[in-house]
């Protein structure tokens, strides 16, 4: 697995989808994962530490699983097939014969929201890279740049309600 952070979010003008874009600095690889505006927009607020008034959908996630008495180890994404991404969540927690390793099932999407909100590392397999992953320019930053970050703002706000699935 490789530890990869979240570079950044796009839009792919041709599908007029939301991408989200991890990158592994140190081999300078990137991976594209397209994503729901729902997911989109969730996963800005965490990167952007925007608190919400109510809890949303994955700070609902992280006290569940708190309540549970478990913790957020990683997320992974394990697999490709036929064009879809598959991740896991990796949840710990004490059991009386030792620690105990949970994995569960979701959506890279869901994942990368959480581990945004939860601080978590983000993990790739390296059958994923290979297949999918993608060479970036070197001299690229982390963080977009304010109008980059403007004109994703302005394709989220611009979104009509009717597209999404739910409100904010």
């Amino acid at each position: 697995m490789v530890e990869m952070k979240v570079f950044g979010l796009a839009v792919d003008e041709k599908a007029q989808s939301p991408v989200v874009i991890l990158k592994d600095e140190a081999r300078d690889v990137a991976l594209p994962i397209w994503v729901g505006p729902v997911e989109a927009m969730a996963i800005s607020l965490a990167l952007n530490a925007v608190e919400t008034p109510r809890p949303m959908t994955h700070d609902l996630l992280g006290r569940v699983v708190a309540s549970l008495s478990a913790s957020l180890a990683a997320v992974e994404v394990v697999a490709l097939r036929e064009g879809t991404f598959y991740a896991e969540l990796v949840l710990r927690r004490a059991a009386a014969a030792g620690d105990e390793t949970l994995r569960v099932d979701c959506r890279p999407s869901d994942a990368i929201a959480l581990a945004a909100r939860l601080g978590v590392p983000i993990l790739v397999a390296e059958s994923v890279l290979d297949e999918a992953g993608t060479r970036t320019l070197e001299s690229a930053k982390l963080e977009f740049s304010g109008s980059e970050r403007d004109k994703w703002t302005d394709e989220l706000e611009n979104l009509s309600p009717d597209e999404l699935k739910y409100k904010m």
